[in-house]
């Protein structure tokens, strides 16, 4: 028997008490209304009979109509076509999907191939030819250097490279950043630095204006005036490469490389006065060679960041490394953190976050969630977040630190004094010196006391060639291949129902065979089956291992450049 539906009838008693309700509420908005001072929309009245013009007037309001009706049939039809566009394209694709399944294999091959090109744009071995690109290109390469980690952010191979190359090619140092570190600090590195390489003392100018961008929006954003947006040392740049322009008489590329967050981007959007390039706090805006004409003498190539070799020590990883630290492991966060706070300070480092003493990393990270707000459910704080944001400070524009140059001078054995004096050869050196001493003497400067002292671990090696590079998959690479792979394996379970049943017929044979033969006969196939087997499995592995170092093509998304 059928259920019958509930009866939605009410008692009297109950409707009228909510018909009362319902009158009391509307009385209530009413006098709101009131209060507020708000009252009906009055009715348009229309044209007065007596009004000069009327029909005149009457006719252009129903023209107005009939174009208002005219438009709106017109939106109408369009958003139809619009519609029909799309469900054509829906019916395509879904068309596509089902021929792909019914080639199988092939298809799947295929599709492989285009994640792999897309994928191949973000990998570390696009990084290293975009980057020798820049190298070749290139009459001058400016090596960007952080000012408060400058012997961190040197690459021995780069310059190794440059210095070998031969021919005309030039090496300056550019020091950016110097807004963060006190000014002794500043004048002891470009004192050192300059015996080596000639060195520019450079600040890049942020929150810059893209072309794009209105000049007067009705809501203005929130800009943090405290922080100077200047920049510091084009001139004295400027200088150096039109010298050396005249030198060679023709019009000269400059090519901008260094590790991620040292601010390649950024030189050049200060250089040219607007955004040209792209810049951001994560890792992985530049991804290939990009020109920008200063003037009619000189080109700006930039360039995806160096990528740091993985026998580097972990302190360097964390700060010059390309991975972003967003997909990055949780341990690997904590690693880069914990050397970090292992090479600094421990007072300051308190002071500066306004922290008790703690004992160890994660006791530390546990007290700057807490500070900051960071929580997880039940009040427990997000170590691993935190880690990550406490990272994008120290390598970002955040937190002044400083450290201190070698006592002595020792230059790297590719450094000869002949190689040093053709770097030198075709600049003014003095004038360098003293447009260096101006924008030192501009700029303002964070005290010795709040800037943290940090140990450097020293020059940060590179991977520069392409062949050097040895890449991981990264995750969502493997998740993105994991639909197909789902879709083989279907194929594969129904093809190995087939192969069962043949193998059954196979063993009846075999067991047959082994029923005729004596046990001494049997005993000498056996073993050498065995021995064929392992060989044929030896020779099959060895060639499955050549054939993966030519088809690894991973991709991975990095690099991010000073705001």
């Amino acid at each position: 028997a059928e259920l019958k539906k509930a009866s939605k009838r009410l008692t009297c008693h109950k409707r009228y008490k909510i018909q009362k309700k319902i009158r009391e509420h509307h009385r209530k908005v009413r006098k709101e209304a009131k209060k507020r001072g708000r009252k009906k929309p009055k009715k348009d009245p229309g044209v007065p009979s007596a009004a000069p013009f009327k029909e005149k007037l009457l006719r252009e309001a129903e023209q107005r109509k009939q174009r208002l009706e005219e438009l709106k049939q017109k939106q109408k039809l369009n958003r139809q076509k619009e519609h029909e566009k799309k469900r054509k394209l829906e019916a395509k694709k879904n068309a596509a999907k089902i021929q792909e399944k019914a080639e199988g294999k092939e298809s799947s091959g295929k599709s492989k191939a285009k994640t792999n090109k897309l994928l191949d744009k973000n990998s570390e071995k696009s990084f290293c030819r975009e980057l020798k690109k820049v190298i070749e290109a290139s009459d001058v390469i400016l090596e960007v250097l952080d000012a408060r980690d400058p012997m961190g952010c040197r690459c021995p191979q780069l310059e190794q490279a440059v210095i070998c190359s031969g021919g005309d090619k030039k090496l300056l140092l550019v020091l950016n950043k110097i807004d963060l570190v006190p000014k002794e600090n500043l004048e002891k590195w470009l004192n050192y630095l300059k015996e080596e390489f000639p060195t520019v003392a450079f600040k890049s100018a942020t929150l810059m204006k893209d072309r794009t961008m209105e000049q007067f929006t009705k809501r203005r954003a929130r800009v943090d005036l405290s922080r100077n947006t200047e920049c510091f040392g084009i001139k004295c740049l400027l200088k150096l490469l039109q010298e050396h322009g005249k030198t060679q008489n023709k019009a000269i590329q400059v090519g901008v490389v260094g590790f991620p967050n040292v601010g390649k981007s950024s030189i050049i959007n200060s250089l040219k006065g607007v955004r040209a390039c792209n810049v951001g706090l994560t890792r992985g805006v530049t991804k290939s060679m990009q020109i920008v004409h200063i003037d009619k003498h000189t080109k700006m190539l930039d360039s995806p960041s160096i990528i740091a070799d993985p026998s580097n020590n972990v302190l360097a990883l964390a700060l010059r490394s390309i991975i972003d630290t967003e997909e990055s492991g949780s341990a690997e966060v904590l690693e880069g953190v914990d050397a970090i706070l292992n090479h600094s300070n421990k007072q300051q480092v308190m002071m500066h976050y306004n922290i008790p003493d703690f004992r160890n990393t994660e006791e530390f990270l546990a007290l700057l969630a807490q500070k900051r707000g960071m929580l997880k459910r039940g009040g427990v704080p997000d170590v691993e977040n935190i880690a990550k944001l406490l990272l994008c400070d120290w390598t970002g524009a955040k937190i002044s630190y400083h450290s201190q140059p070698p006592e002595s001078q020792r230059p790297p054995p590719y450094l000869t004094e002949d190689k040093i004096a053709e770097m030198q050869e075709c600049f003014n050196l003095k004038n360098l010196e003293e447009e260096n001493n101006k924008t030192v003497q501009a700029l303002k400067y964070p005290s010795p006391a709040s800037s943290i002292i940090f140990q450097s671990v020293g020059m940060v090696n590179g991977t520069i060639e392409e062949n050097k590079v040895t890449e991981v998959p990264s995750e969502w690479e493997n998740l993105e291949t994991s639909k197909e792979g789902e879709e083989e394996e279907e194929e594969d379970f129904t093809e190995s129902d087939d192969d069962q049943d043949n193998a059954e017929e196979e063993e009846k044979d075999v067991k047959e065979v082994n029923q005729v033969s004596s046990t001494l006969a049997l005993a000498l196939v056996s073993l050498t089956h065995d021995f064929l087997f392992l060989e044929s499995e030896h020779s099959n592995s060895l060639s499955f291992s050549l054939d993966k170092t030519t088809d690894d093509d991973d991709a991975y998304d990095f690099n991010t450049d000073y705001v």
